[in-house]
């Protein structure tokens, strides 16, 4: 097993390379599987199946966070439609999609003991011209954010790749408050372990103290850019809400957002995309 929350020999990257290739191969499967008119629970069955099929097991279904009030989360996938940017369940929403909806899918799985995680966007039809953009931004920012990622740079640097391309560039906003993560906690495997990836630079150190922790070899890391149209703060959950209801997250001003997740292991060479693949998806679902 790792050590020092390090994968640290051949095997160990193999391992979580199949892992994360679980996960690449439920979307491959994902892209000849939509269409309109199916419903959340159709897809998140689905998706539970292609799991399954690969002899893996879904790491959300279930999954409750560390010092967290929220219920276990219900379904095997993320799944969130156009205002609701990460964090939908399968009975967030019941109508069915149809054109226009601008679906996020985020996998996460756990093959012999390691842990797979990606996501990424989809829309029902051809999108419109800034849906397009927006999609493009956030598959830009990931592929030059992935290459700060390496010896000798500092998680800071992928953070102003990052927020360079989508709001300097693009225009577009990045989610505040929501990034990527570690995936080794306590010498093994984890969903949800150190370090904190922010996708935007820090006002202070203290707003995110890893921003200058150096990228070391043997991290393996899932990073996630999230953006909106129109801004970048989630929406305010009321005070009463049933349990499940606190789990998606909403932009505030309701404007459409993306999502994109790759996991990544830096090397002494560099960096090796674990979830190589998914930038070949076919993203939008034209039946």
């Amino acid at each position: 097993m790792p050590v020092k929350n390090r994968i640290s020999t051949p095997a160990e990257a193999d391992a979580a390379f199949a892992a994360a290739q679980v996960v690449v191969e439920c979307h491959r499967r994902l892209t000849t599987f939509l269409k309109s008119g199916l419903t959340l629970a159709q897809i998140d069955t689905f998706v539970g199946e292609q799991i399954a099929d690969q002899k893996a097991k879904s790491c959300f279904l279930g999954y409750s966070p560390k010092r967290s009030k929220l219920p276990p989360f219900p379904s095997h996938a993320c799944l969130s439609v156009n205002e609701c940017v990460v964090h939908g369940w399968h009975g967030y929403l019941q109508r069915p999609m149809h054109e226009g909806d601008v679906l996020k899918i985020d996998i996460g799985v756990t093959h012999k003991g390691w842990i797979g995680d990606a996501g990424w966007t989809y829309v029902f039809g051809k999108p419109s011209k800034q849906v397009a953009k927006l999609m493009e931004a956030g598959k830009e920012s990931l592929r030059r954010g992935v290459k700060q990622l390496v010896p000798g740079k500092t998680y800071l640097a992928w953070a102003r790749e990052v927020q360079r391309c989508v709001e300097r560039e693009h225009g577009f906003h990045l989610v505040r408050t929501m990034g990527g993560h570690g995936l080794i906690d306590n010498n093994k495997p984890w969903l949800h372990g150190p370090p904190y990836i922010s996708n935007v630079e820090p006002a202070n150190a203290r707003e995110w103290p890893e921003s200058m922790q150096p990228c070391e070899p043997g991290t393996l890391i899932a990073v996630e850019p999230m953006l909106a149209i129109g801004t970048g703060e989630l929406a305010e959950k009321p005070a009463k809400l049933l349990p499940y209801e606190r789990w998606p997250e909403y932009i505030a001003d309701g404007s459409v957002s993306v999502h994109y997740e790759h996991d990544v292991l830096i090397t002494e060479m560099g960096n090796r995309v674990l979830t190589e693949g998914m930038d070949e998806l076919a993203d939008i679902v034209m039946k």
